[in-house]
């Protein structure tokens, strides 16, 4: 079995490890792959394993045009064409769609093909950029457009940026024509949450099936940490929030009337904030800027005493993941897909924008570093590798004996 993987960026950043994840479980198994890819350079990977057929100067074009016309994810047009020849000439069995948007394809002339490819087609939601007419995330704003059309949109000004009108009713009729156009088209979701959400939406008579997002629970394990001594936090308790990016939607606000509310013996440490960012907060508070460094994560998961995730939306929360794997139980909102991740035998779900109530779960949690651990193994990327895998096998039999694949 041959798989060919579409994914903005290969091997840096959450999809980009995941899709290089999922082709060495391939190549485990004795099956092929190769990542085609848009953006960067690819990492952790054999470049004879990838074909990156975007280019620098098309992404910034594609980017600054994007933000004049609100169509982002409909121009790169060469590009996608030189990506399309690539993948006839590889002759894949199965194509696994990942994220498509961020300004490096041309999802128009990728539907187009596709529609017509006779393979067998998966796509994997990160976020809810496939079913709206603009934005990649809709909880916070409090906005359900996307159920029956969008007509306006007060997220303009978030990813992807549009700096005038915006065209998100034209936008979002087209994603609809296209992404339905796709015989067969199977979606996967990092969560229970997000199928929930996606069956509601134009994709809701496409087979969807939750498989999480796999983590390295070798790598994100318990392990001995200096960290409190390096960051002159002995005999204080540590409660840890990490991102790749703060921001409200991340509980940014939140963390800030947190800091004021903590008791002496508790100590804040944030992992992923800006300079400027570091300078809204208390001296008290420990803070980082973002590090890709699995290792460092995991000696940081390892040394907290708690892990806290006050994000207002998330697909899934892969950090709440990785530190239930390295022992570290998490205290987390009721919002969207990161509840799945924690049960009272390790960590605390407490009422969104509640900061005393999260305050309060925090300086009360019960360190069971074993129960944590074994709550985070469910989401071992070797397990979560291996559905996918069963999958692959089942729609590509199913395609060569020409039937639908049953579930």
């Amino acid at each position: 079995m041959r798989a060919a993987f579409v994914n903005a960026v290969c091997g840096s950043g959450s999809t980009g490890k995941i899709v290089t994840g999922l082709l060495r479980s391939l190549r485990g198994a004795g099956d092929d792959g190769r990542v085609f890819f848009g953006i960067g350079k690819a990492q952790d990977i054999a470049l004879e394993d990838t074909c990156r057929f975007g280019s620098t100067a098309d992404y910034y074009l594609h980017n600054a045009v994007s933000r004049l016309t609100d169509h982002a994810g409909f121009y790169s047009t060469a590009a996608t064409r030189r990506m399309i020849k690539a993948i006839e000439a590889y002759q894949p069995d199965l194509i696994h769609l990942h994220n498509l948007h961020g300004y490096y394809l041309n999802v128009e002339e990728l539907f187009h093909f596709l529609s017509g490819c006779g393979k067998p087609v998966l796509w994997t939601l990160h976020d809810c950029w496939a079913f709206t007419g603009h934005c990649t995330h809709f909880s916070a704003a409090g906005c359900e457009q996307w159920k029956t059309g969008c007509r306006s949109c007060s997220q303009l000004s978030r990813y992807p940026k549009c700096l005038l009108r915006g065209d998100v009713e034209r936008n979002y009729a087209r994603k609809r024509s296209l992404f339905t156009s796709v015989p067969g088209l199977t979606l996967i979701t990092p969560s229970v949450w997000l199928a929930g959400i996606v069956r509601q939406s134009f994709l809701g008579k496409l087979e969807i099936i939750p498989i999480p997002n796999g983590i390295d629970t070798e790598r994100f394990c318990p392990v001995k940490s200096d960290v409190k001594e390096r960051l002159g936090l002995t005999g204080k308790k540590m409660a840890l929030g990490v991102a790749s990016v703060w921001n409200e939607r991340k509980g940014l606000q939140d963390l800030l009337r947190l800091s004021e509310l903590l008791p002496d013996d508790w100590r804040l440490v944030l992992v992923g904030l800006t300079k400027q960012q570091q300078a809204l907060f208390p001296k008290l508070v420990v803070t980082m800027e973002r590090t890709s460094s699995q290792e460092a994560l995991a000696r940081l998961y390892s040394a907290a005493d708690v892990f806290i995730n006050p994000s207002y939306e998330e697909t899934m929360g892969m950090t709440t993941a990785e530190a239930l794997a390295c022992g570290t139980p998490a205290v987390v909102y009721d919002r969207t897909a990161v509840p799945e991740l924690v049960d009272e035998s390790c960590g605390a779900i407490v009422p969104a924008g509640d900061v005393k109530a999260l305050c309060a779960a925090i300086t009360s949690i019960s360190l069971d570093r074993k129960a944590a651990r074994a709550r985070g193994l469910r989401y071992a990327q070797s397990k979560q590798n291996e559905a996918h895998l069963r999958l692959y096998r089942r729609l590509v039999q199913a395609s060569k004996n020409g039937l639908e694949a049953p579930l």
